[in-house]
């Protein structure tokens, strides 16, 4: 599986943009502001039907216009198959008094609008940028954001809980908001809790098989590191445990949104007594134990998107993610050429500011 081509219009700086890539290595150079890092969301947006850094997916759009479009043609056991996502701010002007209400986001495969429990995984990829280096320490969220990210793309039943999970999480603190304001009889938190332990058990579940994955994986050099899971497990008797502190919060204190995992190496905490450098081995540890993942469930290697990340590797590192760069479709971008000079074939695109 490999993507062969992208088509940007009014997303984020592109007007319209038409991009190629080789099914081997290719390298999107350009200085900062020019674009790369849009390219590789714009990827991602078909991959997984999101972005991994907008808090609002109409940030995307270009701040002119209402409406963005991104289009890419993936090449699948010999199938192409086109991908679309149609991104708008909810509203579009037909001429009439009032703007005409509209969905913000369209998903569609081979022109066929589709679910985004339906649209995501037709193309796999494996994204690695500056920010993962921060998942050793920084907040759960991204660690939580990174489990979902891998297993979206490979398992439709984990993208059915998941967004199931949500809505109800969603519903139940509302509720809960109206519990403590309004005094709405508690009653009402039976079809939710209900509803969020069928799925957060599916999603604990996976996310577990997911960390064993990794740990069997093999470490770089001679550190062993592994993942601790760290699950907030959801119950009947867990939610009446923290039954009046959930009203007093109005909000769900247990479940999966709540999971996080620890980094260790050797039971040594990383996030507290691990060096900068072992935090970022210990992460490209997890990169690459997330492709081997990836491929092994799906059957298809991912293709790699290495955004901006050479440059914040020291040399070792960079020559191990180079090693892997041509087991798969790789798409790189750096402001540095001098970075790639090691590659020994890439196809070059070059963006100007």
């Amino acid at each position: 599986m490999v993507i062969q081509k992208i088509r940007l219009t009014d997303f984020r700086n592109f007007k319209d943009k038409l991009l190629s890539f080789s099914e081997e290595v290719t390298v999107i150079i350009g200085p900062n502001a020019s674009g790369k890092t849009n390219i590789l969301e714009g990827l991602y947006v078909l991959s997984t039907g999101k972005s991994f850094r907008a808090r609002l997916e109409e940030e995307m759009i270009n701040y002119s216009r209402d409406i963005a479009r991104v289009k890419g043609r993936v090449k699948k056991d010999g199938e192409t198959i086109d991908l679309e996502a149609v991104l708008t701010r909810g509203l579009v002007d037909i001429g009439t008094s009032r703007p005409e209400k509209i969905a913000r986001k369209k998903l569609l495969v081979k022109g066929v609008s589709k679910r985004l429990i339906d649209f995501a995984g037709n193309l796999k990829v494996t994204l690695f940028g500056p920010w993962d280096l921060d998942l050793v320490t920084e907040s759960p969220s991204l660690r939580r954001r990174f489990l979902d990210s891998v297993l979206f793309q490979v398992d439709r039943e984990y993208r059915r809980a998941s967004l199931s999970y949500e809505k109800g999480l969603r519903q139940r603190n509302k509720l809960l908001l109206r519990i403590r304001e309004e005094g709405t009889s508690r009653s009402q938190l039976l079809f939710w809790d209900k509803l969020l332990i069928k799925n957060g058990d599916c999603i604990s579940i996976k996310r577990g098989e997911l960390i064993e994955f990794i740990n069997k994986n093999p470490s770089i050099n001679k550190e062993k590191f592994e993942l601790e899971y760290d699950r907030s497990a959801i119950s009947e008797s867990r939610l009446e445990q923290y039954g009046e502190e959930e009203i007093a919060a109005a909000t769900t204190l247990v479940g999966p949104h709540r999971d996080d995992f620890i980094f260790k190496e050797e039971k040594r905490d990383l996030a507290r007594f691990g060096s900068r450098g072992e935090q970022r081995m210990a992460v490209l540890w997890l990169k690459l134990a997330e492709l081997a993942f990836i491929e092994k469930i799906s059957g298809e290697r991912p293709t790699l998107l290495l955004d901006d990340i050479l440059s914040e590797l020291d040399h070792s590192h960079r020559k191990v993610v180079m090693k892997v760069s041509d087991k798969q479709q790789t798409i790189i971008t750096t402001a540095d050429p001098h970075f790639i000079e090691d590659f020994k074939k890439v196809d070059k695109i070059k963006l100007e500011s």
